[in-house]
């Protein structure tokens, strides 16, 4: 196994990697910084280990809606006002918006995420 150093947002990572896994443990890196990027330029959070949360939480939310998972049903979930992803339409928008609402109220009680 060897290692690479990668930078996620700004701070650089030493990461075991398989071999032949090099392409794709750096295809990772890139959609992991560039969510937490994304959450970091927007303003509304300045923690790292928040962003970090919000995007892992956002790509896991990604990769279940491909993944032909048990779904959550769209009437026990609660409403939201509008879509937080664009490209995102109906229940999977109201979906999200409603996790990261509720991630962003249970994060800002107390200010620490254990």
């Amino acid at each position: 196994m060897k290692q690479l150093e990668v930078q996620i947002m700004g701070q650089s990572y030493l990461l075991g990697c398989p071999d032949g896994g090099d392409a794709r443990l750096l295809e990772a890196v890139e959609r992991v910084d560039t969510a937490m990027c994304k959450i970091r330029d927007a303003g509304k959070v300045r923690a790292r280990d928040r962003i970090a949360v919000l995007a892992a939480l956002n790509l896991a939310f990604d990769l279940s809606d491909r993944a032909p998972a048990a779904e959550a049903t769209p009437a026990a979930m609660p409403t939201a006002t509008a879509p937080s992803a664009p490209g995102m339409e109906g229940d999977s928008a109201l979906l999200l918006s409603s996790l990261l609402e509720r991630l962003d109220a249970a994060l800002s009680d107390d200010g620490r995420l254990l």
